[in-house]
C-alpha cells in the first residue's frame, strides 16, 4: 500500500509548486501530458473533496467555484468547522451551512468539538438544519484548538473517542459520519493508540493529514506512518496534502490505487481549476487559469458587495483571498491591489487576465 519516496516534500513554495511537480513526473517516467481521466468520476468509488479552510471556503466561495468551474458534478465541498461558542452553535456557521448559496453543490458539514455534549450540541444543530452527513474536525492544529483539547487535541483522547462512537450509533444512526486527522500531536505514530477508537465509529471515510499537529503546514509528509495507518484502518481512506496539479492526482491513484479519493485544500486555493482541468484531461494554460479566477473573484465580490455595507466590510472580506490567488499573477501588481483603500481603487487596481 506504498506511496512514492517523492512525495515526502517540505511545502512548496508559491513559485516552486510546478517545479516540484514536474520532479515528480519526471521521477516516476510519466509525460505531464499523460492525464487521460474521464471527464466525469467513477462513480461509487473515488472521491474529490475540497477541504475546509478557515475564513476562505465559506458558502460565496463554495457556490461561485461550483458554478465556474463545475465543482457541484464533480466535487464534495466540506464547510469550515462549526463550533460551540459561549455555550451555544456559533450563528454565522449556522448561516454557513443554511446559506441558499449552498443549493449548487455537495456539502459536508464540519464540527469541532472537545468532549461528548459539545459532539451532541454540535450534531444535532447539523441534523436540525437538514444535513444527514457530518465531518468531525480530529486535525485542527491551530494551538489554542489543540490546548483546550479540539480539533488535533482529540487525538490524545481515545477514551472520549470511544465515548464518541456510542453516541454515533446509539443517539445518531441517521446521520453518516466522516473524520478528518492528523498523524498525531507531535508523534507521528500516536494514531495507533486512536485506531481501536476510530474503527468502532461508523465512517463513510477516513481522511488523513499525513503530518503532526506540530507541525502545522510544513515539514516533510510521514508517509511511512500513512502507509501503517492505511493498512490498520477499516474505513474508506482519503489523502489530504501537497496535491497541487493535475498530475499529482493521476500519481496518487496509480501509486496508492486503494485510495477511496484525495481531499484538496490549499493546492485547491492557489490554483481553482485544478479540478476541472483533472475532469477535463488536459492542463490549462496560465491565461485560461487566470481568467476564471478572476471570474471567480468578481462573482464573490459582486455577492459581498450586494450583501455587505461599506467599503471596509467589503474589502476586508475579498482582500484574503489574495493570499492564495497571488500565485497566478505578478506579486507587484497583487502588492498594489492590497494596498488600496477603498472599493473603486481596488476595482482599478486589479490585475489584468
Amino acid at each position: 500500500m506504498g506511496l512514492p519516496r517523492l512525495l515526502q516534500l517540505p511545502r512548496p513554495g508559491a513559485r516552486r509548486t510546478q517545479r516540484l511537480a514536474q520532479k515528480l513526473l519526471i521521477h516516476k517516467q510519466v509525460s505531464p501530458r499523460s492525464h487521460t481521466m474521464p471527464a466525469t468520476p467513477p462513480t461509487g468509488g473515488f472521491r474529490l473533496m475540497a477541504a475546509p479552510l478557515q475564513g476562505y471556503t465559506e458558502a460565496p466561495f463554495r457556490h461561485f467555484h461550483a458554478e465556474i468551474y463545475g465543482g457541484g458534478e464533480s466535487l464534495t465541498y466540506f464547510s469550515p468547522f462549526l463550533r460551540i461558542e459561549k455555550g451555544s452553535v456559533r450563528p454565522r456557521d449556522l448561516r454557513d451551512i443554511t446559506s441558499p448559496l449552498n443549493a449548487n453543490h455537495r456539502l459536508i458539514p464540519q464540527i469541532i468539538f472537545r468532549d461528548a455534549t459539545e459532539f451532541r450540541t454540535l450534531t444535532s444543530a447539523v441534523r436540525s438544519a437538514g444535513h444527514s452527513h457530518l465531518d468531525l474536525n480530529l486535525g485542527c492544529p491551530f494551538v489554542p484548538q489543540v490546548r483546550k483539547g479540539r480539533g488535533a487535541g482529540l487525538l490524545r483522547q481515545p477514551d472520549l473517542l470511544r465515548e464518541i462512537a456510542g453516541i454515533m450509533t446509539a443517539d445518531f444512526p441517521d446521520i453518516t459520519f466522516s473524520v478528518k486527522m492528523r498523524l498525531g500531536i507531535t508523534d507521528p505514530d500516536e494514531w495507533q493508540s486512536l485506531m481501536s477508537a476510530i474503527s468502532l465509529m461508523p465512517l463513510s471515510h477516513l481522511t488523513v493529514h499525513p503530518r503532526t499537529a506540530s507541525q502545522q503546514y510544513s515539514g516533510q509528509l510521514h508517509l511511512d506512518s500513512f502507509e501503517a495507518l492505511a493498512a490498520a484502518c477499516p474505513h474508506p481512506l482519503v489523502f489530504n496534502g501537497e496535491i497541487t496539479t493535475p498530475q499529482q492526482i493521476d500519481h496518487l491513484r496509480q501509486l496508492y490505487p486503494t485510495l477511496s479519493g484525495i481531499m484538496l485544500g490549499r493546492g485547491l486555493l492557489r490554483r481553482p481549476s485544478l479540478i476541472a482541468e483533472w475532469n477535463s484531461g488536459s492542463e490549462w494554460t496560465l491565461a485560461e487559469i487566470r481568467s476564471h479566477l478572476l471570474r471567480l473573484h468578481e462573482a464573490i465580490l459582486d455577492h459581498y458587495t450586494r450583501t455587505l455595507s461599506g467599503d471596509t466590510q467589503i474589502l476586508s472580506k475579498i482582500k484574503p483571498l489574495w493570499d492564495y490567488f497571488a500565485d497566478s499573477f505578478d506579486r507587484k501588481t497583487i502588492k498594489k491591489l492590497l494596498k488600496s483603500p477603498t472599493l473603486p481603487l481596488y476595482r482599478q487596481n486589479l490585475p489584468p487576465a
